[in-house]
């Protein structure tokens, strides 16, 4: 009873915890190297240094009023963004965060499920978020966030192929899909699959920058035309 349901549970709850706030304060250092690199202050007013600043920005995210336009489909508008959110946390079920440990004498893996297919599992799942991206735009009843989901999910599409292919060299170098597997191959041979196949990694790089919509790759969110792409409504 423990092993099926509890400890799964509770792997479930400590992952998507950590993950969110490792991106919360991800996204604080990116605004305060921007910052640097601008030659002007960060965000410094909430908490020392503005390290509360992800704590006030989730408050202000869920106390904010949620405006859905007047002409747009409600029902696929709200379900879109959960489709997009989704894929991408159930994507770490997969991931290991490390290696067994022992709580009260019983050895517990810090990964929630080890698939012989994971990393077959971590591109088809991530993959579904190009639908939530298309019905945004499509819902919100806007030519410019429909152009700006088309032009995101057109880029996710042309550059996850670029993604696929890098993970065949880690495929060959590990001899598995999953993902414990792929650690453990590197660990027994003390080297970074990154350090043996590092063209792998320069197209994975920019692939991923790619899928991202960062710059110079975010033409979706050319404001200059589209107004924020699909962000716009």
């Amino acid at each position: 009873m423990i092993d099926l349901i509890v400890l799964p549970l509770i792997k479930i709850v400590f992952v998507l915890t950590a993950v969110l706030i490792i991106v919360m304060y991800l996204v604080l250092i990116e605004r305060t190297v921007q910052a640097w690199v601008q030659v002007r202050f960060g965000p410094m007013r909430v908490g020392p240094h503005g390290v509360l600043q992800p704590v006030a920005d989730v408050v202000k995210l869920f106390v904010k009023e949620d405006v859905t336009p007047e002409r747009a489909d409600k029902v696929v508008f709200t379900l879109a963004p959960i489709i997009v959110l989704v894929p991408s946390l159930i994507a770490f079920a997969v991931i290991p965060f490390g290696d067994e440990i022992g709580i009260f004498g019983r050895p517990v893996p810090l990964w929630i499920a080890d698939l012989n297919v994971g990393l077959l599992y971590i591109v088809s799942v991530a993959s579904i978020g190009v639908y939530g991206i298309i019905l945004a735009g499509w819902a919100s009843n806007s030519k410019y966030p429909l152009l700006g989901s088309l032009r995101a999910s057109a880029q996710l599409i042309s550059y996850e192929l670029a993604v696929t292919l890098t993970f065949v060299s880690v495929i060959l170098a590990a001899g598995s899909l999953s993902m414990v597997s792929i650690v453990e191959a590197q660990r027994t041979n003390k080297v970074w699959f990154a350090f043996i196949q590092p063209v792998a990694l320069f197209i994975y790089f920019v692939a991923a920058l790619a899928e991202t919509n960062r710059a110079p790759s975010d033409l979706p969110e050319a404001e200059t035309e589209l107004v924020a792409g699909f962000h716009t409504e």
